[in-house]
């Protein structure tokens, strides 16, 4: 059977399986004719509001540490939620496009993606309706290559399909239950953690550290100097009593969710 078969054929029981069950799963098996990959993880998104499960192909025994950790906490420091805060919309975009310039040494890169072994992600927002977005994250194992532009773009012409299916199945057939409100981002929270002693903008330079910002980015995001950022980092590492972005990320996460 040719590619081209194979798809069309992907697409056609994608189109059956509307309003059913097997809606998730056939969109899969039709976005992996177009480019491969092999996790699949879809929630849906409406704001600030905690991510609902929606779909994914996970292995039971990595569910905890996949889609779990996910949904509790760590999407807070997710750069395709935090994209999606600040842009809403139909779209895609390639992990490397929307993260911060330093994502790669954060401690959240290094135990949420390195942890799992994931060498790529890229993401698909289809807006099924005014406030709500389903976030379809397909990702790429260490052995595998990462998301091509090419491929980016192979995604970005079939992504209108994709949009009439989804909103044409949630029109008809709703998985899960309403989102849960947190109603805080994670600028929000960081504010909250460190409130009894940091001030405004030393709380502000912590969320942009946690998320994955240089100290050039966070001085052109806060309209200050290098040299100020550097000193703003300094005297909230003090305050806290710790030493390191990794002590940074475990402050946060106790104390958000104890």
């Amino acid at each position: 059977m040719n590619i081209r078969r194979c798809t069309n054929d992907s697409l056609a029981a994608t189109i059956s399986a509307v309003g059913t069950e097997d809606f998730f799963t056939r969109v899969t098996e039709y976005l992996q004719s177009i480019v491969g990959f092999i996790g699949i993880f879809v929630t849906e998104l409406e704001g600030k509001k905690q991510p609902t499960h929606i779909y994914d192909n996970v292995r039971s025994e990595r569910r905890l540490d996949v889609v779990d950790t996910y949904i509790e906490r760590n999407y807070l420091l997710d750069p395709f939620f935090n994209s999606n805060l600040k842009s809403p919309g139909t779209k895609v975009h390639r992990l490397v496009e929307i993260s911060p310039d330093r994502f790669q040494s954060s401690t959240y890169y290094e135990r949420y993606y390195k942890g799992l072994k994931l060498k790529d992600e890229i993401g698909l927002f289809v807006q099924i309706s005014e406030k709500n977005t389903l976030f379809y994250s397909l990702g790429r194992h260490t052995h595998e290559k990462r998301f091509s532009k090419a491929e980016t773009k192979k995604f970005r012409e079939i992504l209108p399909v994709i949009e009439a299916l989804s909103r044409r199945h949630f029109d008809g057939f709703r998985h899960g239950g309403s989102s849960q409100t947190v109603g805080r981002d994670v600028d929000e929270a960081m504010l909250n953690f460190g409130e009894k002693w940091l001030t405004p903008r030393e709380s502000e330079i912590a969320g942009l550290i946690l998320k994955g910002h240089s100290s050039h980015s966070i001085a052109a995001q806060t309209g200050t100097t290098i040299g100020t950022t550097k000193i703003h980092r300094k005297n909230l590492y003090r305050k806290l009593n710790i030493s390191s972005q990794a002590e940074l990320f475990h402050a946060f996460f106790e104390s958000v969710f104890e």
